[in-house]
This record gives C-alpha cells, sequence and structure tokens, in this order.
C-alpha cells in the first residue's frame, strides 16, 4: 500500500474526481430537501405506490429513480475514502475515468437491486396487512419489526465482517486492485457488496421512513459516515444498535410516536 500511497497524482485531476462526486453528493441533498419540502416527496412514499393503483413495473421505476438520489446523498459520503485511493492507485491510468464510472455504475446497481427486492417485499407486506385485520389494527408491529431486524444485525459478526472491509479500503484495494476500466466494475462491485453488508438494515430503516424524510436521511447517513469513516467510529456499533432498540420498543408501545414510521 506504501507504493500506491507514494505515486504522485495530479493535483488538478485528483481535485477535479473527487470535486465532481463532492457535487453530485451535495446536489442530491438538495433534490432530497426540494421534494420534501414541496410535497412531491410524498408521491413516492411506498405506502402511496401501493395505494395509487399503478403497475407495478412503474412503482418501482418510481422507486428506482428516487432510490439513486438517496443513494448518491446518503451512500458515496462513506465510500469517498475508498475512491480516493482508487484515484491515488489509478493515477497515471488513461482509463481511469471509465473505469470510475464503471465503478460507480456497479455501486449504484448493487444497491438499485436492493431498492427493488425491499420495494417488491413491501408490496407483500402491504398485502398481508390488508389481508390479515389483526395485523392491520396493530399496524405499528410491522415498523417496530424493522428497526428491532437493524438494532439485532448491528450486533451480528456480518456486520462486523463488512465494517471492518469498509473501514480498511486499503486492504482490499492492495488485494484486488488491477489496471483497465473493466477492473473498476469489479472493484465497484466488491465495495458495494461489503457496503451492502455493512449498511442494508440501516437502509431498510429509511425505506420505512420514506424517500427524501430529511430528518432520517440525515441520521442515518451521518450513523453510516462514522461507523466507515471515523476515527475508532466502530465503537458506535453497538450504542447504535441500542438506540434502535429503544425505538423499536417506543414504536410497538406508542404507535405513531416515531416520525415516519
Amino acid at each position: 500500500m506504501a507504493a500506491i500511497a507514494e505515486r504522485r497524482v495530479r493535483p488538478a485531476s485528483f481535485v477535479g474526481t473527487i470535486g465532481i462526486i463532492t457535487a453530485c453528493i451535495a446536489a442530491a441533498w438538495v433534490v432530497s430537501a426540494w421534494a420534501e419540502l414541496s410535497g412531491a416527496a410524498a408521491q413516492f412514499h411506498h405506502h402511496a405506490l401501493y395505494e395509487s393503483g399503478r403497475p407495478f413495473w412503474l412503482s418501482a421505476l418510481l422507486v428506482l429513480c428516487s432510490w439513486q438520489v438517496m443513494t448518491a446523498a446518503m451512500m458515496l459520503p462513506s465510500s469517498l475514502p475508498f475512491i480516493r485511493m482508487y484515484k491515488i492507485a489509478a493515477s497515471n491510468a488513461p482509463e481511469f475515468p471509465r473505469a470510475l464510472a464503471l465503478f460507480l455504475t456497479a455501486y449504484f446497481g448493487v444497491w438499485t437491486a436492493f431498492a427493488l427486492a425491499a420495494f417488491a417485499g413491501d408490496m407483500q407486506v402491504h398485502r398481508l396487512v390488508d389481508a390479515w385485520p389483526w395485523l392491520a389494527a396493530h399496524a405499528q408491529i410491522v415498523a417496530a419489526a424493522t428497526l428491532a431486524l437493524a438494532a439485532v444485525y448491528q450486533l451480528t459478526p456480518l456486520k462486523d465482517a463488512c465494517l471492518k472491509a469498509c473501514r480498511h479500503p486499503g486492504l482490499y484495494l492492495m488485494s484486488h486492485y488491477q489496471r483497465g476500466a473493466r477492473n473498476g466494475l469489479r472493484l465497484g462491485l466488491g465495495h458495494a457488496l461489503f457496503c451492502l453488508g455493512c449498511c442494508w438494515a440501516l437502509m431498510l430503516v429509511m425505506f420505512a421512513a420514506g424517500v427524501a424524510h430529511l430528518a432520517w436521511m440525515g441520521v442515518l447517513a451521518l450513523i453510516m459516515l462514522v461507523e466507515k469513516a471515523a476515527p475508532r467510529g466502530e465503537r458506535f456499533v453497538v450504542p447504535i444498535g441500542a438506540g434502535l432498540g429503544v425505538l423499536a420498543i417506543i414504536a410497538l408501545l406508542a404507535p405513531g410516536s416515531v416520525p415516519g414510521l
């Protein structure tokens, strides 16, 4: 890794790459804020999509479009350390722009697949609630179960393993880096799978809260950034799990008391 770090990077090129990605992150937050403040986000909420009567494919397309904005706003910030290292490693490679494009394509592709699976599962949950009067009368169980799942997952070995991989991107890059545009696709896929393994339960909470719910977006994005990028961020995993557990109990005992859920 020292050899990678010692390579000279053209300052303008490096700043340009990171600057463009940072601008995309900022733009995603601006769009998300506009969507909530204007009321447009309500049209993309899973409850509204279920009740809209639209074909599944059209509702899914709307979810996936909005999910790209959320992925840029919430997930890209914690992946910037990996992208910085990737840029340094490929500083003299003329194919790096294409490699980075393929990296981001794979990264967003993995999270898009997750969003599609989450939306399909959510539609089945809605149908179950409609078909089961008791569950319809106790719908808070769904929100509480989502929070409880996220709380429990915080304490699992899989979460720990994926978080370690996300916190030490240099080790992964040192083992898997190769020149060539297509390698960007492979690196993006591998990084995204570790990211998914680390954060899927938290993003499931985000899905339940609804697209562009700014409070939940801000809190969950900060949690993921701290866990993956802050010094000794792994120390916060257990307290975050405990907090999610408390919220699950509150959501169960006091329906409607947890905003957005």
